[in-house]
């Protein structure tokens, strides 16, 4: 009942404010109009203008709002300055005859308040649908426009600031396209600056930071945080108070006897658990594609148009890189997820259904399509040679993590479901027997349809949808779906293994699992308006993603505890001894949910920490923590434990995967401390000092210390693609021989894969 109600009441508020943000949206007016009459833009320029940008790569170059990459400025906080300072220059020198930098403080204050009257107006007339501006604001418009036709064309003058955004020549090469991007951007700015209708706050509530026309941190955002705070100590409370109670009844309970020997040892896998064989190979090798673009990706931040000297950004440009690293690390980490599922259903029911290998084969295939399928597509995209509507549906969707062209979004729906039902055929007999683990299977079912069915959040945006509104759903796919259902998925799948290897109790296992699925999801599911703060949200938003998101931090101050509990069972027995690296890499995952989410997490996510931090590398460090340390680290002992029940008699030579977790582990934190985090810190103090668009500018991002900080993020690379090269070889060797002892004389037969 608990998780009924968490559920329905949860996702009836997350509805409601999200008709509540489609009704709120920054408005697309029907025209940019001059006082005079001359239309500088149109609704179809600047929507058509959005298209372009996400043709490029959208949040692969730049971001908008502060969501996307970090080596290009922020589009919207740029537009904003350069316009400001072009008005107050322009302001100074016809009046004073000196730019505004020369200007006294009373003076340039007097021009100030000018500046925000004029910018923080808003003039949309919503009976018209139209947005006049004055005609020295078009002229202002006219200027930073050609600046940026400049910098995506091919102007030389420009060619080290290209180099220091990471953008090649002719990025965009038809003047048409430029034209709309810029309405675009406009737009996108003019959101930004412009006060919501008799309120005094801009559409984003005042973001990003902008001193010359007093965009600052509002009051709701200071007592927001503040509140966060106190739920997040409230919370640490309650939950601690709960594992004291918990842990007394144990005490009081009989202790549960571990098995002599392994419960799998006699485990013979089907012809469908065997046909899993080869997604792990692929999530191999993807993995290691996925830090190899990792790499190139992080050293176009010192090398813009190269790699070291190569000039790699005529075929492979950093919008691609980038696209193809944060798409392949979804990708490989739910083939990693979904095979498990596939491999674990069978060996639960002792079950293989009619033609459930073919119905593993086909999926195999069709994932491998839309990985290849939906990557050309993108290159494509970028490169500029597809239809604005083609690039929709077959090319770069443009939005972080979602970048897939729609027909493959469709394509992996589609798929998603058919994972569901062979896992659902597989399954039933266990879930239709009378037996301790129904429960621990409904909570597996009801994991996996969320997987299947969440997924279609990201069919909910169309082609031409307010940015403010993809936003809302984009996120309910990576924060809901990849964040929050995974992990609910996740949970279960770890119940389900320890629960047949016999070191838990069903009974202790399925009140473990509801519990933390409740509370997770509990802060887990409101805990996605943190991601909307400033992406043309009403107030509302602010005030339920700061609380929620505080409480999402919760369940992870005691992970320390599932850790420890998880490497002590690596001594419980000497049989454990063989699952000892798939364990250690669950405790990982523990540690960098502490870490990761938890404390870099909850780092950046109360209002006032991200109004400064929103689109700097503070966020990479939550993403890469996060994303790898937590989700990454599950999927490759997942990975693991299903080539180990592959394979139960056999003996591994643990020494590669040995090195490759401590490699891993170690170089992502070194990426982190060495580079990321210290960079990200520096960015917060110009942010706070000067504002955001200092903060990602070249003016401050290519001084020397920060070169040499992105420099420093090598030490972390290098040990950590060699974990990734390792594992790779180790997966190999499983099947050419040299990751098994000879004694145990067999390999993993992958001939009915």
């Amino acid at each position: 009942m608990a998780f009924l109600a968490v559920m329905l009441s949860s996702f009836f508020v997350l509805g409601y404010y999200g008709r509540e943000i489609y009704r709120k949206a920054p408005p697309i007016p029907e025209q940019v109009v001059t006082a005079g009459g001359k239309v500088l833009f149109t609704g179809q320029d600047i929507r058509d203008g959005q298209n372009v940008w996400q043709s490029m790569g959208g949040q692969e170059v730049g971001s908008i709002w502060g969501h996307g990459a970090y080596v290009a400025p922020d589009w919207t906080a740029d537009w904003l300055h350069r316009e400001a300072t072009w008005l107050l220059d322009h302001w100074a020198k016809a009046e004073k005859a000196r730019p505004y930098a020369e200007l006294d403080a009373e003076t340039q204050a007097v021009l100030r308040e000018r500046l925000k009257k004029e910018l923080r107006t808003n003039t949309y007339e919503p009976s018209t649908g139209s947005l006049s501006v004055s005609s020295l604001r078009a002229e202002a418009i006219q200027q930073v426009g050609a600046h940026y036709t400049a910098l995506f064309g091919n102007d030389p003058a420009l060619d080290a600031l290209r180099d220091a955004y990471a953008i090649r020549r002719n990025t965009l090469e038809d003047p048409e396209r430029q034209r709309r991007m810029n309405a675009f951007f406009f737009w996108a700015a003019w959101a930004t600056s412009t006060n919501r209708p008799g309120e005094p706050i801009t559409y984003t509530s005042n973001w990003p930071p902008e001193e010359l026309i007093e965009n600052r941190p509002t009051g709701s955002m200071v007592v927001w945080s503040v509140a966060s705070f106190v739920l997040l100590l409230a919370g640490i409370g309650a939950m601690v108070w709960y594992l004291a109670r918990v842990n007394h009844q144990n005490a009081l309970e009989a202790p549960h006897v571990l098995p002599e020997s392994d419960p799998l040892f006699e485990l013979q896998p089907t012809p469908s658990m065997r046909a899993t064989l080869k997604y792990f190979w692929v999530v191999a090798a993807l993995i290691v594609v996925q830090v190899l673009l990792g790499a190139i990706s992080a050293h176009y931040g010192v090398e813009g148009s190269g790699f070291y000297g190569i000039p790699l950004d005529r075929w492979l440009p950093y919008s691609v890189t980038r696209t193809w690293h944060t798409q392949l690390g979804i990708f490989w980490i739910a083939t990693a997820w979904l095979a498990t599922g596939l491999f674990i259903a069978p060996a639960v029911s002792g079950h293989e259904p009619r033609f459930q290998r073919l119905g593993v084969n086909f999926l195999f295939v069709c994932l491998l399509i839309i990985v290849v399928g939906s990557m050309a597509g993108q290159w494509l995209g970028i490169a500029q040679k597809l239809g604005l509507e083609t690039n929709f549906w077959f090319g770069h969707q443009g939005y972080e993590y979602v970048d897939l062209g729609r027909f493959w979004q469709i394509f992996l729906f589609v798929g998603l479901f058919v994972w569901l039902a062979l896992m659902g055929r597989a399954l039933w007999p266990a879930v239709a027997r009378p037996s301790e683990n129904r429960h621990l299977l409904g909570l597996f079912l009801i994991s996996s349809l969320a997987i299947a069915a969440f997924y279609g959040a990201g069919l909910m945006w169309g082609r031409q949808t307010n940015l403010a509104i993809a936003e809302y759903w984009r996120w309910w796919v990576v924060h809901l779906w990849v964040e929050g259902f995974f992990e609910v998925f996740a949970t279960v799948v770890i119940a389900f293994l320890f629960t047949r290897m016999g070191l838990l109790r069903v009974a202790s296992a399925t009140t473990a699992v509801l519990f933390s699925t409740v509370v997770f999801l509990t802060g887990g599911i409101l805990g996605t308006f943190h991601h909307l703060y400033f992406s043309g949200t009403p107030t509302a938003v602010l005030a339920l993603g700061a609380t929620f998101s505080a409480l999402e931090v919760v369940p992870l101050v005691l992970i320390g505890f599932e850790g420890y509990e998880n490497l002590s069972l690596t001594w419980a027995r000497p049989w454990i001894q063989q699952y000892k690296w798939p364990i250690f890499f669950f405790v990982s995952v523990a540690f960098w949910n502490l870490v990761g989410a938890g404390l870099f997490g909850f780092f950046i996510n109360p209002p006032i920490a991200l109004y400064y931090m929103q689109g700097l590398n503070t966020t990479a460090v939550h993403g890469h923590t996060a994303l790898f340390g937590v989700y990454g680290m599950l999927g490759i002992g997942l990975m693991l434990f299903c080539l180990k029940g592959l394979d139960v008699g056999g003996v591994w030579n643990a020494g590669a995967v040995r090195f490759a977790f401590w490699a891993i582990n170690i170089g992502l934190a070194l990426m982190v401390l060495l580079s990321l985090l210290p960079i990200g810190l520096l960015q917060t103090w110009a942010s706070v000092e000067h504002g955001m668009w200092y903060a990602r500018s070249a003016e401050f991002l290519q001084t020397g210390l920060m070169a040499r900080l992105r420099w420093m993020r090598v030490v972390g690379d290098t040990v950590f693609a060699l974990g990734i090269l390792a594992l790779g070889g180790f997966v190999l060797g499983l099947k050419m021989g040299w990751s098994t002892s000879s004694s145990a004389a067999r390999r993993v037969d992958s001939r009915t894969a």
